[in-house]
């Protein structure tokens, strides 16, 4: 190809790539290559100006706590962070800091850099280290103290004149150097290799040895305290920050405290120009309001404090080829393709394959072949996703991609349930794949902790027929394991052993070992201390699950399935009569001011939708019906109302008007 047409053909492509991206809002290729073409239409514009012209793109200016460590109660709450990725969020998240306070101008602000590691917590006592621990769920953490004594930039006794009692709090982190550094040492040596920074530091810090821990270069930076008594505590976030440095303490370089919003904004800029230079990873800024006096006014929602908020930098791309796409069945049953993909580095991970979810996700969505160039997004820890595909470098032997039939473990039958995206597998009491997975997750650490019971053991228990559901491990005995191949007396006994310890449980756990649908850990904990009991979580329809924490319509819907199920009753019956159990927990819904109430709407809202009007009663604990009965503890009435007012009035069942309902509502959610 002569210059002068790959002049031409980079012009003609850059204008349509900047066309996407500012104007249809609709990206075809990651920024690193649309700057690479920039860069080479640039270079060969130089050396042939007599092609460059004046519609030229370059001639525009600017364009859960394991079990194996002992647990440890957050006196404070480790909280998350809420995200903002738009400025507008971050402006709404600004309003609303200053409403609450009602502050008439602005509201100082600290903005860190957010690192991309483990967030631990320090206990100094006397200014001494007596406690370390990891964050776990928030409220109880991992004890890692040996661990923790093994990093150099921790101080083991407080600098200067140290308060009684203190609590600090910051991340633990690898630099990229020190990384790359031991992966090749590692390597050298035979031995594993971190697959990321983040998860090495995350690795390094559960090690049973603590002398293994003191082989990994992990460092330390505070961000905060916690607990603290002493005379004269700090008033700003910014003041707690040269405190912690007092005391001896590794604090960011590049911590700023600023005046207001639009100032923040410029230091989010600044530090993503630097980001790559920094030595190590951070995917954003945490930004803070910066009195803690305004910090306490604020306070926190659900497991989030208003006054605290991450800036989310763009996520990081990659482009590659699908090679093949194959298809896995998990334990609920669910067949999903899997694309096998050109390897290729994302955000310091190679990746080789990625979930696709869905046929819809193949065909409608991203219209994608067997061969086609794709681009990939990963953001942070998130598994890597196709975003999009490259038509215009589509090869001409690329092939559709075609849903299986059957099974692809057992055979069976396969379909898509009415008002589901995915393909399940029908069989699903004799598909290998989904008693495999079920048994696993079962047996996984934030399940039932049946240390020992892998994916080998499992395979070998399932494949001498010895079990074929949860309970069934409750009926192993000696015999049966020793005359395995690999079970030697200690093996056999030690996995004995480990299942009865698991018979006792907590609930949160035992909820999420059952592997129902849309339950994972954070939901397990919620619907647990929510309803108390398993038999009353059992007994809840669907409106009375949705007063539990962030358990929406879609979650409702599969554990209210779940537990009409019989066979599902029948399995959590057997486990029970297996001996499996767990203490009671105090239910907080009895602490909703609309507990037990049933109430009915009917009519026309004109401040609101019936759906708000209904999630806002859920929320506070009602029932929400489509009924009227003599249980029915209000009626709101709008304009239009018709048969339900009037059995209302017959009935005695008290009818408010939409002004009342928004005084009930007000009355008791929180500000």
């Amino acid at each position: 190809m002569s210059a002068g047409t790959r002049i031409k053909r980079l012009q003609q492509d850059l204008r349509r790539y900047a066309h996407a991206y500012y104007v249809l809002d609709e990206p075809e290729i990651p920024d690193v290559e649309y700057d690479q073409l920039f860069d080479e239409l640039e270079r060969l514009e130089a050396e042939y100006p007599e092609f460059a012209s004046l519609d030229s793109p370059t001639m525009r200016i600017g364009g859960i706590p394991d079990d194996a460590f002992a647990p440890v109660q957050h006196q404070l709450p480790m909280l998350s962070l809420g995200k903002a990725q738009e400025l507008g969020e971050l402006e709404s998240w600004y309003r609303r800091c200053q409403e609450l306070l009602q502050a008439s101008g602005e509201v100082a602000l600290t903005c860190e850099p957010k690192i991309d590691g483990v967030a631990v917590s320090l206990i100094y006592e006397d200014g001494l280290l007596t406690c370390a621990a990891t964050r776990g769920d928030g409220q109880t953490g991992e004890t890692i103290t040996a661990n923790v004594r093994t990093i150099q930039s921790i101080p083991l006794r407080l600098h200067g004149a140290p308060p009684p009692l203190v609590e600090v709090r910051g991340e633990v982190y690898l630099r990229d150097a020190d990384f790359h550094a031991f992966n090749a040492k590692a390597e050298a040596a035979g031995e594993r290799t971190m697959v990321n920074p983040r998860n090495g530091a995350a690795g390094s810090l559960r090690q049973k040895d603590a002398s293994v821990t003191a082989k990994r270069p992990l460092r330390f930076l505070s961000y905060s305290i916690g607990q603290l008594n002493i005379a004269r505590p700090p008033e700003t976030q910014w003041q707690a920050l040269g405190m912690l440095k007092d005391w001896g303490f590794p604090t960011h370089d590049n911590a700023r405290c600023v005046p207001c919003l639009e100032d923040a904004k410029t230091y989010i800029d600044e530090i993503l120009a630097i980001r790559e230079s920094l030595g190590f990873a951070i995917d954003g800024i945490v930004i803070k309001v910066n009195s803690l006096a305004s910090q306490h006014v604020l306070g926190a929602m659900l497991r989030r404090p208003r006054w605290a908020i991450a800036w989310k930098y763009p996520a990081e791309e990659a482009t590659t080829r699908v090679l093949d796409v194959e298809f896995s069945v998990g334990r609920t049953g669910a067949v999903t393709p899997v694309a096998r993909v050109e390897p290729v580095s994302v955000g310091g991970v190679t990746v080789s394959n990625v979930t696709l979810h869905n046929m819809d996700e193949i065909h409608e969505r991203l219209d994608l072949r067997i061969g086609d160039a794709v681009w990939l997004l990963r953001a942070g820890d998130v598994i890597p996703k196709i975003v999009r595909v490259q038509k215009d470098r589509r090869p001409d032997d690329a092939r559709r991609i075609v849903a299986p039939s059957v099974c692809p473990v057992c055979g069976g039958p396969v379909a898509r349930p009415e008002g589901e995206a995915v393909l399940r597998c029908m069989n699903g009491l004799t598909c290998a794949a989904q008693q495999r997975e079920a048994l696993l997750h079962f047996a996984s650490r934030l399940a039932l902790d049946i240390e020992g019971l892998g994916a080998k053991r499992v395979d070998q228990l399932l494949q001498a027929g010895l079990i074929d559901r949860p309970s069934s491990l409750y009926t192993l005995e000696f015999e049966q394991l020793e005359a395995l191949e690999g079970f030697a007396k200690v093996s056999a006994e030690k996995l004995l052993e480990a299942i009865k310890a698991s018979k006792a449980t907590t609930l949160p756990r035992f909820l999420y070992a059952l592997g129902i649908r849309e339950v994972g850990e954070n939901a397990a904990l919620n619907l647990a201390h929510h309803f108390g009991d398993l038999d009353a979580l059992t007994d809840a329809d669907i409106e009375a699950l949705q007063t539990a924490p962030d358990i929406g319509e879609i979650s409702a819907n599969y554990i209210a399935a779940f537990f009409r199920e019989p066979r599902n009753c029948d399995e959590i019956r057997a486990l029970r009569d297996a001996g499996v159990h767990w203490e009671a927990l105090a239910s907080t819904r009895e602490a909703q001011p609309l507990v037990d109430q049933t109430w009915v709407l009917t009519g026309t809202l004109n401040s609101m939708t019936r759906g708000e009007a209904k999630a806002r009663l859920v929320a506070l604990g009602a029932r929400v019906a489509g009924s009227v009965s003599k249980e029915t503890h209000r009626v709101v009435a709008g304009p239009g109302a018709g048969s339900k007012l009037t059995k209302a009035e017959s009935l005695g069942v008290p009818v408010l008007d939409e002004a009342a309902l928004i005084e009930t509502l007000a009355a008791h959610e929180s500000p």
